[in-house]
């Protein structure tokens, strides 16, 4: 069978087999990408011995990691949008490789972290083609599942890839998931050298989101970057947390991030089934039980018990989040969804950056990992505190009175019911406070 080649300037058929080994080509380097973004964090204290640097130092290499593609995303996507994707995907993959593999030979911290800026680099692109790449490979009709199937990748990362990369790093040296990494990235190169069709995807700069809204994605990017940075200001030092807070061996942590990678499949399947029919809803949830996890461990975390259940809680709360985040930015995309990817690549990556940042300073701190889960907590709950971005951009109407941020009820209009604002002239001494426009039942107030 055989399906037509879409936004290639071509005709040319492609096998719907081909298309499809294609995917899961581009599905193993997504998966090898994201892998190693969030590697060092199962690997901290190992990197920082083997160096010979802090672990506050290590954690920068996650920093740092964000920050270049926080700020390269959006220029580099760009740049190359005229460049074909066979070429530009086999050359972001041969550069990944080769990054790697100076990752697991670099002699010294500044070198892992040149080479560590190499592979953020071919992120900010890579992160930012695929999507359009992929389903031009296929029908329109079908599209959907490609794109989930290519993501499936991403999910497998946090549930398998940095849990298992934890323990080989652990087992046999943390230099050694590198080297994997990188293999598995040869492989994907191979199958895109050979099988992707040389204008796939050259004409197709992708489309605008199903309700496209300029002010609801400002403000969803807003939200993502705020919840993510409070996420990564405790993630990133999870591992130290579990060591010097809750009591843990290194050999026990590998296991419970695993755990929570399981329980991470969990969230992103029930996240999946409810986003398109509820998806505020679905991700006012994940940021509120995300947020109630992070306090849990502030308050809990030197109890085995108690945090080995709140880790695993805290892998469903990200995944969900995740999943219904990742919804939204689609859907309210302004422009192009593939600079609306970029966009939100950099945002995403931005948060990861500062919250990495946040929690490198306060870890040395006499307050020290346990303070970074207090400061991940509340500005996790920011969103909650506005429980949904497209009520502010939309500017109609609201949630109940009282409810939301206070830019959410500035931006309401003065007298609308839902907006109503109890004011201190309004209260009666000793009496109850006096809602203008409410009606009274039977003489009493309400």
């Amino acid at each position: 069978m055989t399906v037509p080649l879409t936004g290639a300037g071509t005709g040319t058929p492609l096998r719907t087999s081909t298309a499809v080994v294609v995917v899961v080509a581009l599905a193993l380097a997504l998966f090898s990408l994201s892998t190693v973004e969030t590697l060092p964090v199962g690997l901290l204290p190992l990197i920082a011995d083997d160096l010979g640097v802090s672990r506050a130092s290590a954690g920068r290499l996650v920093t740092g990691y964000g920050m270049v593609v926080a700020v390269a995303s959006v220029p580099l996507t760009r740049l190359v949008r005229r460049v074909p994707r066979r070429t530009l995907l086999c050359a972001l993959l041969a550069l990944f490789v080769l990054a790697n593999l100076v990752s697991a030979m670099a002699p010294g911290y500044w070198i892992l972290l040149a080479a560590r800026v190499t592979v953020a680099l071919t992120h900010s692109v890579f992160w930012s083609v695929i999507a359009s790449t992929a389903t031009a490979l296929f029908a329109p009709e079908v599209r959907g599942r490609v794109v989930a199937g290519l993501f499936s990748g991403l999910s497998l990362a946090s549930v398998v890839g940095v849990p298992a990369g934890t323990w080989l790093g652990q087992q046999a040296g943390w230099r050694i998931p590198f080297v994997v990494m990188s293999g598995f990235g040869f492989l994907a190169l191979v199958a895109v050298a050979v099988l992707l069709p040389p204008r796939a995807g050259e004409e197709g700069d992708g489309t605008a989101g199903a309700e496209p809204g300029r002010r609801r994605f400002l403000v969803l990017m807003t939200a993502t970057a705020l919840v993510i940075c409070g996420v990564f200001t405790g993630y990133t030092y999870i591992t130290v947390f579990l060591t010097d807070v809750t009591g843990l061996s290194q050999s026990a942590v590998a296991p419970l991030l695993l755990g929570s990678g399981v329980a991470g499949i969990a969230g992103t399947g029930l996240a999946g089934a409810r986003v398109d029919r509820r998806p505020r809803g679905t991700m006012v949830l994940a940021v509120a039980l995300l947020t109630a996890t992070m306090f849990g461990l502030r308050l809990l975390g030197g109890r085995t018990f108690a945090a080995v259940r709140l880790v695993a809680l805290l892998g469903f709360a990200m995944s969900a989040m995740t999943t219904a985040l990742q919804s939204r930015i689609l859907h309210v995309a302004p422009g192009s969804t593939e600079i609306a990817s970029a966009v939100g690549s950099s945002v995403f990556n931005v948060g990861i950056a500062g919250g990495s940042l946040v929690g490198g300073l306060l870890l040395p701190t006499a307050l020290g990992a346990r303070c970074s889960s207090g400061v991940c907590s509340r500005s996790a709950a920011w969103p909650y505190c506005c429980p949904s971005p497209g009520w502010c951009a939309r500017g109609n109407g609201g949630p109940p009175s009282g409810a939301g941020c206070r830019t959410c009820r500035r931006r309401r209009p003065a007298g609308s019911p839902s907006t109503v604002r109890r004011r201190s002239g309004d209260r009666p001494p000793g009496g109850t406070a006096k809602v203008p426009g409410r009606p009274r039942s039977g003489g009493a107030p309400r």
